[in-house]
């Protein structure tokens, strides 16, 4: 009605006001800290970068004493110009320094500009957030793979191909921001992200399953441990006290490390967080304690990485302390509740099938945990024959409740399940990913995002398919299961290193005591010298060194070559024949600082080689003291230039250098490789390489802080922008109000003071009326009780 049209009028804009006041606050709110999506697949690009620029420079120090024309094994042995097409010789042997010649540089200059090129690249990559590109990876990983196909044995390690693999998977997880010019979450992401994890369950439970295939004793019987910590490549000074903790805690780490690396894998692929992320910092706690415990490279900071994709961008805001705008607080009561019980009985069943398996019990008398390990059965076989009857009798070597033969069988049972899990796993993040293209707004922009759908589902689901081939290694029955199609492209892409089978810690070594390759020298055969490496053990009172990420090659090459006789490691020969010409790049590999070689005036005459048996001295023993020894065996004959024995095996193992004498590159790029070699020359490797750390994670933590006050700054001048817009559509409202209330007044409409006089008149109206019957009934009462006295008579 006419009455009630300014009453509602003014309610409306009250209502409005109240809209709009809200609708700003919540623009407010989500703007002012919108948390980045995807956050732990930019994480692991920033730490994947820093272990490449690691690596690259590291690989560059040891480029010229391992691969120059001077080094151990040169390079260019491996690079036969046959004068076949370049298209050719890239495909039988895919490495760029087939283009040296084309450029005007043999393949020591080659092999120093794409590690400097790599270094750089990472470097900037790291301190660039720009740079993070697939593009990038791309060129990474073609120049590692440059050098992987020239490094020969000092290159075959599973870590070299770990990262080969993993640099290949970041070219499809990256974004395109060089050629696309955007960083935006592309709906695709999880589908590519999820090969990582795929990656990493093949590298844990391999790594798991191995060490039982091995049928190794000490694996078997829980005490790979007691040996570990003083039998491995490079210990560190806290492997020491790990070997002297109790034997029954080695054991209960042995079962831990079979939990971690069999049965906890599998839960890379729950649908509940939680146990994601329980497995995850399963295997971090592995990784770390590796790392305190032995210089293993880079190889667990690369794993570290790989673990970041069991996170999700809520448990990584959680660690920054950021506010997370997607956490989902809609579960209902009774889901969480299920989830919790689902969780719990999951946990329970794992840990009570290890304590059955490895028959785990409180040892009262020894204050500690005992497992029935080691028991070997005698199991007899008859065998008759219409001819003969013999009796075979053999041992069956059994942990606890589990004989290798079952264990056998529960691989055959779990591996091709494994597979399955798998694919539906892979398959739900296509469908998801397909569905979210299907909701984008705009008929071009869904049907370019079905194209890239189509295009990296297609990648992610071949990538899969070929490395099923690597993984079923560990199983032959299911190996012979796959479709002869899958093990052709496999053979397709094998050059490329593209997937890879993986395997850690197979055997323990060194039972008996660690193997240890001594090098004597002398100027006259009758007084030797030891020749002491910078890292591996030889000096008893040299305290175990702490090289990690660097890997020294040599080192690690002279732990393997100690395993066995001296033809296993044909390296060796070309070592001593280097040694006795003192060549000044190979004597780098011994002692950076050329002047604590105890032969660098003079090289050596002769030279021998034995071998030690070495162990960590017992804590009650010289303090001053890390290791004893005993002397085991010769390694090496003492041998001398034009030695017979010498020169046969230098012919026998090709390692004599019969090319024609190259001549010396002076252009600018050898000149620059020169001099840049000329600044590095005598640093240690891993002081390099920390400081390198160093330098860059200051400069990453000072960008950090600068983008954050920059973000507050803007935070606060966005808050204040926004109160201020609110203040100016309320009085903007308010001002609207008045004036149509004034238009009402000129248009005859009363106005609101009128309206409530007019009510007011009415109410008192109202109020005479009903005084006035109240009367009228009281009247009509008396009348009637006068007629009934009437009546009665009184």
């Amino acid at each position: 009605t006419a009455a009630e049209r300014p009453s509602c009028c003014k309610k409306v804009a009250h209502m409005t006001i109240a809209c709009r006041t809200t609708h700003t606050h919540l623009l407010q709110a989500s703007t002012v800290d919108l948390p980045p999506r995807r956050t732990p697949r930019v994480r692991r690009f920033h730490a994947l970068k820093e272990t490449r620029c690691i690596l690259q420079h590291m690989f560059y120090l040891v480029t010229v004493c391992l691969y120059g024309n001077d080094g151990l094994l040169p390079a260019r042995w491996q690079l036969r110009y046959s004068g076949k097409p370049l298209g050719e010789q890239l495909l039988s042997s895919p490495t760029l320094l087939w283009l040296g010649p084309h450029l005007g540089l043999d393949t020591h200059t080659a092999m120093e500009l794409l590690c400097l090129v790599g270094a750089a690249l990472s470097l900037a990559a790291t301190l660039v957030e720009g740079l993070r590109d697939s593009v990038v990876f791309f060129c990474l990983w073609a120049l590692y793979l440059s050098m992987y196909q020239v490094g020969q044995v000092f290159l075959y390690f599973q870590w070299d191909n770990l990262l080969l693999e993993t640099g290949f998977l970041c070219i499809l997880v990256a974004p395109l921001t060089i050629i696309r010019g955007s960083r935006g979450v592309r709906e695709h992401d999880r589908v590519t992200f999820w090969l990582i994890r795929w990656l990493l369950f093949r590298l844990m439970f391999a790594s798991g399953v191995v060490k039982l295939t091995s049928r190794c004793p000490t694996w078997w019987g829980l005490t790979a441990l007691t040996y570990h910590y003083e039998t491995q490549c490079i210990p560190t000074p806290l492997a020491w006290f790990a070997h002297h903790l109790p034997v029954w805690w080695q054991k209960l780490s042995v079962v831990g490390t079979y939990f971690i690396e069999i049965a906890a894998p599998f839960l890379f692929f729950s649908p509940l967080r939680r146990l994601r992320l329980g497995s995850f910092y399963l295997q971090v706690l592995l990784q770390v304690l590796i790392i305190v415990s032995g210089n293993y490279n880079f190889f667990n900071l690369l794993t570290l990485t790989l673990c970041l994709s069991l996170l999700d961008d809520q448990h990584v805001h959680f660690w920054l302390r950021k506010a997370n705008m997607t956490n989902n607080t809609s579960e209902s009561r009774l889901w969480s509740w299920l989830c919790y019980l689902v969780e719990l009985a999951v946990w329970s069943l794992m840990i009570f099938g290890s304590v059955i398996c490895f028959d785990l019990q409180l040892d009262t008398t020894k204050n500690g945990i005992s497992s029935r390990t080691g028991e070997y059965e005698c199991v007899c076989v008859h065998v008759s024959d219409r001819s003969f009857l013999f009796n075979l009798n053999f041992k069956i070597f059994r942990l606890a409740a589990i004989t290798y033969h079952q264990f056998n069988q529960f691989l055959k049972t779990v591996t091709i399940p494994c597979i399955w899990i798998g694919v539906f796993s892979l398959t739900w993040e296509m469908v998801t990913a397909m569905f979210r293209y299907a909701c984008v707004c705009g008929f071009l922009k869904r049907f370019c995002g079905t194209v890239q759908w189509t295009v990296f589902a297609a990648a992610t689901g071949a990538m899969f398919t070929v490395s099923l081939v690597p993984f079923t290694y560990l199983e032959h029955d299911s190996h012979a299961k796959l479709w002869p199609g899958v093990r052709r492209s496999y053979e397709v892409v094998d050059r490329f290193q593209l997937v890879n089978s993986y395997g850690l810690f197979r055997r323990m070594t060194g039972v008996g005591g660690r193997p240890e390759v001594i090098i004597e020298g002398s100027n006259d055969g009758v007084a030797w010298t030891e020749i002491e490496f910078m890292y591996k053990p030889g000096n008893l009172s040299a305290p175990p060194p702490v090289v990690t990420p660097h890997q020294p090659r040599l080192d690690w090459q002279m732990w393997f070559a100690a395993l066995g006789p001296h033809t296993q490691a044909p390296w060796f020969t070309s070592l001593m024949y280097s040694l006795l010409q003192g060549k000044k790049d190979v004597i780098e590999l011994i002692q950076t600082d050329v002047s604590q070689y105890p032969f660098h005036q003079q090289p050596p005459a002769y030279l021998r080689a034995h071998r030690y048996r070495y162990w960590f001295t017992q804590p009650k023993a010289d303090g001053s003291r890390w290791w004893r020894r005993v002397y085991d065996e010769e390694f090496y004959p003492t041998v001398h230039l034009g030695n017979t024995f010498l020169e046969s095996m230098l012919d026998q193992h090709g390692l004599k250098d019969k090319s024609p004498s190259r001549r010396v590159f002076n252009s600018t790029v050898a000149q620059a490789m020169r001099w840049v070699r000329s600044q590095v020359r005598g640093v240690p490797a891993h002081t390099l390489i920390w400081t390198l750390i160093a330098c860059s994670a200051t400069f990453c933590l000072l960008q950090g802080l600068r983008k954050r006050n920059k973000g507050t700054t803007l935070t606060a001048e966005d808050a204040a922008t926004v109160n201020d817009c609110t203040e100016n559509l309320e009085k903007s409202d308010e001002q609207q109000a008045v004036e149509e209330e004034e238009g009402e007044k000129e248009e005859g409409v009363p106005s609101e003071d009128e309206m409530e006089a007019a009510e007011g008149e009415e109410d008192i109206v109202c109020d005479d009326e009903e005084d006035e019957e109240q009367e009228e009934d009281e009247d009509e009462e008396r009348k009637e009780k006068d007629e009934i006295l009437r009546k009665k008579g009184i």
